[in-house]
């Protein structure tokens, strides 16, 4: 029987829950590794070469080739253990959340600063929009 996920009519939201855990566990623990030195430097040495040492998905491979920081997220990567490839390349969290938003750096903090996105469309996938009197 499968659990009940209301959680997934937040629209542009991936809950990482016990099933994207299982999906994106070697993407994570990829991640995880670039905590040490020795592999930051043999990551950017090859990518390729490093990657292909872990029983990813050539999907997620791809995705952290590209940076596509949504991709990885959409394919069980956590942001959390994402944001190593992000300090690995020299950015700040903030930057890789601009990147992911479409945004400069600039962009993004102004944003956040003012308060972050606003949430009108974007409660429910299921919300019907309500008509002011």
């Amino acid at each position: 029987m499968a659990l009940s996920k209301p959680y997934k009519d937040v629209p542009g939201t991936t809950i990482f829950d016990a099933d994207m855990s299982r999906k994106g566990y070697h993407l994570n623990q990829f991640c995880m590794s670039l905590m040490k030195a020795d592999n930051r430097a043999r990551f950017k040495a090859d990518e390729r070469a490093y990657l292909d040492e872990w029983p990813m998905t050539e999907e997620q491979k791809q995705a952290v080739m590209a940076r596509d920081l949504n991709r990885c997220i959409a394919l069980g990567g956590n942001i959390y253990f994402l944001a190593k490839i992000g300090a690995t390349d020299g950015k700040s969290f903030q930057q890789m959340a601009g990147s992911m938003t479409g945004m400069s750096e600039e962009e993004y903090r102004a944003m956040m600063l003012g308060g972050g996105r606003s949430i009108e469309g974007n409660r429910y996938v299921g919300e019907k929009k309500v008509e002011s009197t």
